[in-house]
C-alpha cells in the first residue's frame, strides 16, 4: 500500500484535529467549514477554528446571557445579538485575555488583525446565506499594521552558516561522528532553503520525484495549497545531487524506489513518515524571497 504523501498527511491530521475543535463550538458553525472547504486549505480552516473558539469563549465569560442554551446548541441566530460595540469590546480583549484553560494569551497588531478577519468572514458568511439579517462584522475597522524591517543574512554570514555545517567545529567525539553522518544531508537542507526561499514546511514536503534536474526545477506545494514550480541554481543542483548520491551508497536496496521516497531522510538513512517542520531557519539570502516560516 503506498504510503500518503506529506501533504495528504497533513491534511488527514488539520482534519481530525477540526473535527475536534468542532466539537466544542455551536453546532452550526460546521456549515461554516463545509462552505469554506472549496476554497480553503485545512490549516485556514484550523485557524478559523481556533479564532472562532476565542470569540464564543469572550462572549460566554462577558455576555453569559445572550444566550440561555449551551454553546453547542446556539442557534446561528445568536450572530444578530451581537452588537457592533460588543465585536469592538472583543478586539481590545483580545491584546489579553485568559483561555478556558487559564493560560494567558496576547495579540501584536498581526494577530488581531487575522482575528478580525475570521469573524467578518464567518459574518459574512452566514448573511450572504440570508441566514442572519444584519453583518455587523462588516462594519469593523481591521487593526493598523505597522511594517517591519525584514532581516536578512549578508553573504558573509551564510558563507559561515555553510561553513559550519560542513565542518562541524567545536564538536564533541560523539556529536562529530554524528555530524560526519549528517553533514551532506544537512547542507544540501540548508543549501536548498538559502538558494530558492521556500518555506521549512515547503522543503520537508519534498519527494525525490518533485526534482527534474533536466530543467533543475523542483514542485513544491504551497502554503495556500497550489502547487507551483521553483527553479534553482547550479549550487542548489550540486548540493542535491551530492546528497542523493551518498544517500544512495548507504541504501542500494531502496534504489528501485527511490522516486517515491521523501527527499530528506533520517541519519540512519531511514525515511520518516513525520516530516514535521521543527522551527524557523534564516531568511533567503535572495532580497525578494524572505518568508521563512513553518
Amino acid at each position: 500500500m503506498q504510503q500518503p504523501t506529506y501533504d495528504e498527511q497533513i491534511t488527514m491530521k488539520n482534519e481530525m484535529k477540526l473535527r475536534e475543535l468542532c466539537a466544542g463550538l455551536p453546532a452550526f458553525c460546521k456549515e461554516f467549514f463545509r462552505g469554506i472547504e472549496p476554497t480553503t486549505s485545512s490549516r485556514t480552516r484550523i485557524a478559523y477554528a481556533y479564532d472562532l473558539k476565542i470569540f464564543f469563549h469572550f462572549l460566554q465569560e462577558k455576555y453569559p446571557d445572550i444566550e440561555e442554551s449551551d454553546l453547542k446548541n446556539w442557534p446561528v441566530t445568536v450572530l444578530d445579538k451581537v452588537t457592533l460595540t460588543q465585536l469592538e469590546e472583543y478586539l481590545d480583549y483580545l491584546r489579553l485575555y485568559e483561555d478556558a484553560e487559564n493560560k494567558v494569551h496576547t495579540n501584536e497588531e498581526r494577530g488581531r488583525m487575522r482575528k478580525t478577519a475570521s469573524i467578518r468572514t464567518f459574518y459574512k458568511f452566514f448573511y450572504r446565506k440570508q441566514v442572519i439579517k444584519n453583518n455587523t462584522a462588516s462594519l469593523l475597522n481591521l487593526p493598523k499594521k505597522h511594517e517591519h524591517t525584514i532581516v536578512r543574512l549578508e553573504i558573509d554570514e551564510i558563507a559561515k552558516l555553510l561553513d559550519a555545517v560542513e565542518e562541524g567545529d567545536n564538536l564533541t567525539k560523539s556529536q562529530k561522528k554524528y555530524h560526519n553522518k549528517t553533514k551532506i544531508r544537512d547542507l544540501a537542507i540548508l543549501t536548498l532553503l538559502l538558494g530558492t526561499g521556500i518555506r521549512v514546511s515547503e522543503c520537508v514536503g519534498i519527494d525525490i520525484s518533485n526534482l527534474d534536474f533536466e530543467t533543475n526545477g523542483m514542485k513544491i506545494h504551497r502554503k495556500g495549497g497550489a502547487d507551483v514550480i521553483l527553479y534553482f541554481g547550479e549550487e542548489v543542483r550540486e548540493a542535491l545531487l551530492d546528497y542523493l548520491e551518498e544517500r544512495e551508497k548507504n541504501n542500494p536496496k531502496r534504489r528501485l524506489r527511490k522516486r517515491t521516497l521523501p527527499l530528506y531522510a533520517k541519519a540512519s538513512h531511514q525515511c520518516t513518515c513525520s516530516r514535521e517542520p521543527r522551527k524557523k531557519i534564516c531568511p533567503s539570502s535572495n532580497p525578494s524571497k524572505n518568508n521563512y516560516t513553518s
